[in-house]
């Protein structure tokens, strides 16, 4: 119970603060070194060993290495947490990509999350499939109620999967790097403090937010910046109608254009997708030059617009106070 509390505490402290708390202070169930000096070599082994069904969270201390592993978190494994010494130095990698045998977008993952309440902190996912491979995602979060928090999620085209329809994410203090709709999917996602890097001259995000959810991915307080090839990124573009993306007090580098958002080519769907922005900052900001479709936020509708209303649900989560559900 201690080790427990103390873990809580340094969460949430971490996530009020915006510090990073030392994982080595940080008492763990178990422990996962390369070099055998703990109970389990991989990763796998360390999930393997998890009781299917356990409610209480379980705290995987993951040791400096570069695990080239393909993981899934799987639907009856609740509230793990993978905590890294040091972001830099604790990577979980692989290199599968769509068409790639029989993978295709949705399974070329490096880890998949199906397990609801699943946590990291401290780790770089990767997909090193390399830019002409297409579709290679590093992380696909298909669970509930998950928090991310500073960590490095690397790849090209689609790194980061945001998909299931009532997933709700946070993302704090991360770093997001790819090419072209690098940040997509139906999930309710909100990035704070967050820097998203863009590799070429593409498109960030490709929400597919349903018809009934009043959020789908909100930018808070985010730095987006570029290699020096991309020059020309759009914020994002529609991948299914009612698509919704909001960015709020956020810099935005040169790269971005001054139209700022994209239809796809499909007229449609400028009735129905929901993009606005509220206080940009940087030389991408354009309020006047942005595509007429798209919107400003006022004062009071950006108020709307807090960690805790986007990701409440009907439970009242709160991701900067809850250990798990």
């Amino acid at each position: 119970m201690i080790k427990k509390l103390l873990f809580l505490f340094l969460s949430c402290f971490s996530l009020l603060t915006g510090s990073s708390v030392q994982a080595q202070a940080v008492a763990s169930d178990l422990v996962v070194a390369q070099d055998g000096s703990s109970s389990y070599k991989t990763i796998q082994e360390a999930l393997a060993a998890v009781p299917a069904g356990k409610a209480k969270r379980t705290i995987i201390f993951i040791k400096p290495g570069t695990y080239k592993e393909k993981l899934v978190v799987p639907a009856d494994k609740m509230n793990i947490s993978f905590i890294g010494e040091n972001k830099d130095n604790t990577r979980i990698t692989f290199d599968d990509h769509s068409g790639k045998g029989n993978i295709n977008t949705a399974t070329s993952y490096t880890v998949l999350v199906k397990g609801d309440g699943f946590r990291a902190e401290n780790i770089t996912f990767e997909n090193t499939a390399g830019r002409d491979a297409g579709q290679a995602v590093a992380l696909h979060v298909a669970a509930d109620k998950c928090v991310f928090q500073n960590c490095n999620i690397i790849a090209n085209q689609d790194t980061y999967f945001a998909s299931a329809d009532k997933s709700r994410q946070y993302f704090k203090n991360c770093y997001i790097e790819g090419t072209t709709d690098f940040i997509f999917g139906s999930a309710t996602v909100v990035f704070e403090d967050c820097t998203i890097d863009s590799k070429k001259n593409s498109y960030i995000t490709a929400a597919s937010t349903p018809q009934e959810k009043p959020f789908g991915f909100v930018f808070i307080n985010c730095k987006l910046t570029a290699s020096p090839e991309a020059t020309q990124v759009y914020l994002g573009r529609p991948w299914r109608n009612y698509a919704r993306t909001v960015f709020i007090r956020c810099e935005l580098g040169s790269h971005i254009l001054p139209a700022g958002w994209h239809n796809w080519k499909k007229p449609e769907a400028e009735a129905t997708a929901f993009y606005a922005e509220y206080k940009s900052q940087g030389s991408g900001a354009n309020n006047n030059g942005r595509v007429p479709w798209s919107k400003q936020l006022t004062r009071k509708e950006v108020r709307q617009y807090t960690v805790k209303n986007i990701l409440s649900g009907t439970d009242a989560w709160n991701p900067l106070t809850s250990d798990h559900p």
